[in-house]
């Protein structure tokens, strides 16, 4: 009984995991502990409170879910009127609505600024989603 009980935890646990409930850590410069994005698109600040979500579809909700922008598959951001406000490109430049350089998500996952200094790391945290963590939503 307790190994078929320890084989249905262990596969329950799997079968989590598999579902992107594990969050990824965004850290600051200095390695502090800033957010989580979870694989599901629910974005935690440091004390693990829901701040926002980004959905399957593209659509940016805060935590009161209420819609605050979109992230369209041709990398523009938008606000929740439909306005460019930036853009993510394939490269991992990160630009605002009139083109100006923002930053960059370097493959590696290290967040910089226009003038490549760090911002902080989002390892393993889909680059556009780190885009908006760190440039859309201040």
């Amino acid at each position: 009984m307790r190994k078929w009980l320890s084989f249905l935890i262990a596969i329950s646990l799997c079968f989590m995991a598999s579902q992107g409930l594990e969050a990824q850590t965004i850290t600051d410069r200095g390695y502090r502990i800033v957010g989580y994005v979870k694989k599901d698109g629910t974005i935690q600040d440091s004390g693990y409170r829901t701040i926002g979500y980004i959905k399957s579809d593209g659509t940016i909700q805060n935590g009161s879910y209420r819609t605050v922008g979109y992230l369209k598959s041709d990398g523009r951001v938008l606000d929740e009127g439909y306005r460019i406000v930036g853009y993510v490109k394939d490269d991992g430049t990160i630009k605002d609505g009139g083109y100006k350089i923002l930053g960059y998500v370097k493959d590696d996952g290290r967040v910089l600024d226009s003038s490549y200094r760090t911002l902080g790391y989002a390892k393993d945290v889909d680059p556009t989603w780190a885009a908006v963590f760190f440039f859309f939503t201040k």
